[in-house]
């Protein structure tokens, strides 16, 4: 019997083969899948006692609960002679103690319990967020609420955050990525607010008091919005948040200040600064468009084809055919308050720098002069579409992104229509885009590497300005 059993498994791994080999083979360019349905989450909208609209989403998956507050402020708001005044106190709102409670306190306690609370400020947006087990939650709400809103500023904390900047700066030429992408953002929004950088000076200025002032005009319960999701009944969550965070009695009406948009002139440069290396980094770019404009649809299809995946032209082309780079890209941030930016970069050897920089133009120029092809089309199209999906991959990311909505003002129903949308989009409306978001002519080029191994002088590209790595402020020099 056991003679017999192996001889038929003998048999069929004879059969077996042969019967796969007469079956033709699968072509996945041309197999067809039924259309991808995705119902997007929903989280809850309350309002607060306060007046704070708070974004709720339950999850029993897991016994842990976050939360993320999103304050209406930022680095837009400081003064320039103070830049770096919004990121210490973001930093410091956290290291610098809270509510009476001393810095190792609050970290001995966080620690004890497993649980995080973190604090920053971006450009145009502060958060503070905490992460923490089911049954340690609140305590750790109420030292978040804290840090949120009565942190302390301690000096030596504030000394301490303050040689950390000094030594950010001082090391901020070592990396000549970081250079290129700090002097693009800078020739792209120059006299602007989102331009400025931090400096000794603007670093030595900063005082306990501004970080005080800076947190009391902006941290306040009528200027933000809550998301939470985790495992929470939501009566006893909303009680608790109604007795944390209390209307704020005798205060004026918050009036941000007024801050332009960017300029909008198009004007080449090229900005070269010097570092001894073997590969150059090169940045290109200019302002780009809001989400307020009707086009940003089309530009996240021409995004794609042009230098958002790895199929796209400038991959294909400075990549895959010409091997001048092995990283290359471009990107539209579509500027969710002030105006965006488009840049496009890449890193290759110095011997190629000028083919490369031309190149990258030329590619940009063609897609304002003629239609992307179907296959760009679809193939944008099905990449956006089907990746939407990405965007919800956690109750966190969820609830998170329906208060982003909210803080950015999106008008209702934008997730639920974007797929949509996106599915709308002809070549003739990114042919459209395309010569109206991108200027070729007009790009700021920074590059960054040792402008005597190029293949060709810098000059060729136009005036050429000097960047004064140590001072970071360009003059114009002949080369």
């Amino acid at each position: 019997m056991r003679q017999l059993i192996i001889s038929i498994c003998f048999i069929f791994t004879l059969i077996a083969p042969a019967c796969a080999a007469e079956q033709p083979l699968a072509n996945p360019r041309t197999m067809k899948f039924p259309a991808l349905h995705f119902q997007i989450p929903t989280a809850e909208r309350v309002v607060l006692e306060c007046g704070m609209p708070v974004y709720l989403l339950r999850d029993t998956e897991l016994p842990i609960i976050n939360v993320t507050a999103m304050v209406r402020a930022g680095s837009v708001y400081e003064p320039a002679e103070k830049s770096g005044l919004s990121g210490m106190a973001g930093s410091v709102m956290r290291s610098g103690g809270a509510g009476g409670m001393a810095p190792e306190q609050i970290d001995d306690e966080l620690e004890f319990m497993a649980s995080a609370v973190e604090s920053r400020i971006g450009s145009d947006m502060g958060t503070v967020s905490l992460t923490t087990l089911k049954k340690n939650f609140n305590r750790t709400l109420q030292i978040f609420s804290d840090v949120l809103l009565r942190p302390d500023f301690n000096d030596k904390r504030v000394e301490i955050a303050r040689r950390q900047m000094i030594e950010s700066v001082r090391r901020q030429n070592d990396d000549p990525k970081e250079i290129a992408d700090r002097e693009i953002n800078r020739a792209i929004y120059a006299g602007h607010p989102l331009g400025e950088i931090a400096t000794f000076a603007s670093i030595n200025a900063i005082s306990r008091q501004d970080l005080v002032d800076f947190h009391h005009r902006y941290f306040r319960t009528d200027n933000m919005i809550l998301s939470v999701s985790g495992d929470f009944d939501q009566t006893a969550l909303l009680k608790e948040l109604n007795a944390i965070f209390k209307p704020e009695k005798g205060r004026t009406v918050l009036v941000l200040p007024k801050i332009s948009q960017p300029h909008g002139l198009y004007k080449s440069e090229v900005l070269y600064g010097k570092k001894d290396v073997n590969q150059t980094v090169i940045r290109m770019g200019h302002l780009g468009l809001t989400k307020d404009s009707p086009d940003i649809y089309a530009v996240r299809l021409l995004d794609y084809i042009l230098g958002g995946s790895f199929t796209s032209r400038l991959m294909m082309e400075i990549r895959t055919n010409q091997g001048l780079a092995y990283n290359v890209g471009s990107h539209f941030d579509i500027g969710r308050r002030f105006t965006g930016s488009f840049i496009a970069e890449t890193e290759t050897k110095a011997g190629s720098t000028i083919k490369s920089i031309d190149l990258m133009k030329k590619i940009i120029a063609k897609l304002t002069t003629e239609p992307v092809s179907d296959g760009e089309l679809n193939a944008a199209r099905e990449y956006i579409i089907n990746s939407f999906i990405f965007a919800f991959t956690s109750p966190a990311s969820i609830v998170d992104q329906r208060a982003r909505l909210e803080y950015y003002g999106y008008p209702d129903g934008y997730l639920e229509q974007y797929r949509d949308n996106i599915g709308k989009v002809t070549k003739t409306d990114i042919l459209n885009a395309a010569r109206k978001y991108l200027h070729p002519e007009a790009l700021k080029v920074v590059v960054i590497g040792d402008a005597a191994k190029f293949d060709q002088p810098l000059s060729t590209l136009g005036v050429v300005q000097a960047l004064d790595l140590k001072l970071n402020i360009p003059h114009e020099v002949k080369r």
